[in-house]
């Protein structure tokens, strides 16, 4: 009886079996040769390449570097080049060290310049707190500076520095040129004037006075005054102690009265040593 197959005639399975095989052709591209010259010769070939696409690589640079020279003779010839730098923003102490940091010559392209690198170099002068370089063409430079602000002198270890705002030194500045600055004395000082000197500065009067702030075992201020007296501050809530000091003061003007030593380290308590010979 014929065996029944669905959808058309029963196929013989040797048939099948030899359509199912590959042929000829395809059998041989689907063996790999690996032999031990087949595998040395692709590693050859393959360090021809790597040395071909270096060389390539070596050669782009080149060509690169004299596209860029040709862009920026050309650009110059057409005027695009540095003639003028304006230095704003920079007190008359820094001027010089910012135009040195500048770094850019006569007749340099400016199209090409790098105004981040010159940002930069700016900004490593010590004077300098941040600064923004701005190119205008055809033949402009301008170079804006922010300096560090000037809190007052430090003395410390025999030295005098000039510091900022956050205690920081600012390098190059030359402390004998700011005798106006408050001078703050010894280690520590540095870190803690930004939080006195506000509170001296609300009282002109007292300020007017004092010579020089010193820290003591870096936890509190004594005030040394021009006459030689010495208000003693507290190491915590100065600002308290700065309030009982304007109140006498209003009321008996004590900073007049002349005096060895004011002891406002106790809270809520003023202690009053006379100099001799005042009244």
């Amino acid at each position: 009886m014929p065996a029944v197959v669905r959808g058309g005639r029963r196929q013989s399975s040797a048939k099948g079996g030899a359509r199912g095989a590959p042929s000829g052709r395809a059998a041989e591209i689907g063996r790999l040769d690996m032999s031990p010259r087949v595998v040395a010769a692709t590693l050859v070939v393959g360090v021809g390449i790597l040395a071909a696409v270096l060389a390539t690589g070596a050669r782009a640079e080149r060509i690169s570097t004299a596209v860029s020279e040709r862009f920026d003779s050309v650009t110059t010839g057409m005027g695009l080049k540095v003639r003028q730098v304006h230095v704003t923003g920079a007190s008359p102490e820094a001027a010089a060290a910012v135009r040195a940091a500048v770094g850019v010559h006569a007749d340099q392209p400016i199209v090409s310049l790098d105004l981040a690198a010159v940002r930069e170099r700016v900004q490593s002068v010590g004077w300098v707190k941040e600064a923004r370089v701005v190119r205008l063409l055809p033949d402009t430079l301008i170079v804006d500076v922010k300096e560090h602000d000037r809190l007052a002198v430090w003395q410390v270890g025999g030295k005098a520095h000039v510091i900022d705002a956050q205690g920081l030194v600012i390098e190059g500045a030359d402390a004998g040129r700011y005798p106006r600055l408050p001078l703050v004395v010894g280690k520590g000082a540095d870190q803690a004037a930004s939080d006195v000197l506000p509170l001296l500065a609300q009282r002109p009067r007292l300020m007017a006075k004092v010579d020089a702030l010193v820290r003591v075992d870096e936890r509190r201020w004594d005030l040394r005054l021009k006459d030689g007296a010495l208000i003693q501050l507290p190491a915590v809530d100065q600002e308290s102690a700065l309030i009982r000091l304007d109140a006498l003061d209003q009321r008996e003007r004590l900073l007049d009265l002349g005096f060895a030593r004011i002891d406002l380290r106790t809270p809520e308590e003023v202690a009053v040593r006379p100099s001799e010979g005042a009244v």
